[in-house]
C-alpha cells in the first residue's frame, strides 16, 4: 500500500498510534491480535510504532479482526471535516491501479465513505470485509464490472450497486478511461 498526503510519514505514525489505542481499549495484547488478525506479532509492532507502511490487505484483516470499521485506523479528531477528490490521504494497492481516497474519516458510526479510482485496463481484488458488512457503490464516471461472488454486475456512469461486502467480491474496468467511483461501506459490528 502506499499512502500519500502532505506528510506521508505522519500518516503512517497516525495510523500506528490508532491502532496501539484501538488494540488497547479492546484489551488484547499484540501476541492475541497477532493470534485473531493473522499478522504477526512483529509486523503489528512495527505498525503501531510507524516503522512500516502496511499494506491495505494488512489493514483490512486488522480491522476485520478488531471489528471496526477500516477508517477508524485513519481517525482523526477533527468534529468538521471537507474531503477535496486529489486532496489529502489516497492509498493506493499494490499495482497502483486502485487508488482509495477516504472522505470522511471519522467513524463514531459505522459507515464509511470513499472515492475509489479504477485505472483502465485493470481489476482490483480487494480482501473480504467484517461479516454483515454492505457495500453500495456508485459510478461517478467511466464504466465498470464488479463480480460479486459468481455473478458479474457491469455500472455504467451512475449507476449503483449494493452487496454483502463480507463475500469474494472484485471490480473491473475494460475501458480506456480511468473509472471514479463512490464508495460507501455500512458495518454491522
Amino acid at each position: 500500500m502506499h499512502m500519500e498526503a502532505d506528510d506521508p510519514k505522519q500518516i503512517v505514525l497516525q495510523v500506528g498510534g490508532s491502532l496501539k489505542k484501538l488494540r488497547k481499549e479492546k484489551r488484547l495484547s499484540l501476541e492475541e491480535l497477532s493470534e485473531i488478525s493473522g499478522v504477526s506479532k512483529l509486523t503489528l509492532g512495527n505498525i503501531e510504532r510507524g516503522d512500516t507502511n502496511p499494506t491495505l490487505g494488512l489493514l483490512w484483516k486488522i480491522s476485520k479482526s478488531l471489528s471496526i470499521p477500516l477508517m477508524s485506523l485513519f481517525s482523526t479528531e477533527n468534529k468538521s471535516q471537507i474531503s477535496r477528490a486529489g486532496k489529502g490521504l489516497r492509498i493506493t494497492g499494490e499495482q497502483k491501479t486502485w487508488i482509495m481516497e477516504p472522505i470522511f474519516q471519522n467513524t463514531s458510526n459505522e459507515i464509511e465513505m470513499c472515492r475509489a479510482y479504477l485505472q483502465p485496463h485493470s481489476s482490483y481484488f480487494p480482501e473480504p470485509h467484517h461479516q454483515y458488512s454492505t457495500e453500495i457503490v456508485t459510478v461517478m464516471s467511466g464504466s465498470i464490472t464488479i463480480h460479486v461472488n459468481e455473478e458479474a454486475h457491469h455500472l455504467n456512469q451512475y449507476d449503483s450497486i449494493s452487496f454483502n461486502a463480507e463475500g469474494k467480491h472484485s471490480y473491473v474496468n475494460h475501458s480506456d478511461d480511468e473509472a471514479v467511483l463512490h464508495i460507501i461501506l455500512k458495518y454491522k459490528l
